[in-house]
């Protein structure tokens, strides 16, 4: 499997690369276009013979200009981390596990839509409370907007009128928020 796989990364390597040289990378846009020549066109005469078509009038004329295509522009999204922590019922626990195994689809809809990927949230047991960590990363460009619209969101009201009444606001959690925001310490990519 091993040496398959290994083959299949060759190949492609090859390829891309052979295509990079091909097209001439790292070239201005004049330099990379390739002089393709035309190739003469001939018919079948009923007798069996070839019969050239009529010649370019210039060697300009027996050439075309292919350039390659262009590369797709792709915006870079900046990317911004979050971690929150709320407190656990204890009395609600099994009930806020069974919501998150199997979550609503329009909630999981929303919060990509909200420009939020990459989230997780964590339960944990410290000294006989039980905490909720969430990460989450934002690749949108107004953050404020995003959780705005979704606040608004009626099947997000419906989620969260199941979901608020198992947590516990934790000192410090600003009015209007219901999870506690917290700093990052470290980071490695």
């Amino acid at each position: 499997m091993k040496a398959q796989m290994g083959g299949v990364a060759m190949l492609l390597a090859t390829f891309v690369i052979g295509g990079l040289i091909g097209f001439g990378c790292n070239q201005s846009q004049n330099q990379s276009k390739a002089q393709v020549p035309k190739t003469e066109v001939t018919t079948m005469a009923a007798s069996g013979a070839e019969v050239p078509q009529a010649e370019p009038k210039s060697d300009a004329a027996a050439t075309e200009t292919v350039s390659p295509p262009a590369a797709p522009t792709v915006k870079a999204k900046k990317l911004q981390r979050f971690g929150s922590v709320i407190g656990l019922k204890a009395e609600k626990k099994d009930y806020y596990n069974k919501l998150h195994a199997n979550p609503w689809p329009e909630i999981n809809a929303m919060i990509k839509k909200s420009n939020i990927q990459n989230y997780s949230i964590y339960e944990v047991e410290l000294d006989g409370k039980l905490y909720l960590f969430s990460y989450f990363e934002y690749v949108g460009d107004d953050f404020k907007a995003d959780m705005a619209k979704m606040a608004v969101d009626p099947k997000t009201k419906e989620w969260w009128a199941e979901t608020d009444p198992c947590q516990i606001r934790l000192p410090g959690t600003p009015d209007g928020e219901q999870w506690l925001s917290i700093p990052r310490v470290y980071h490695l990519d």
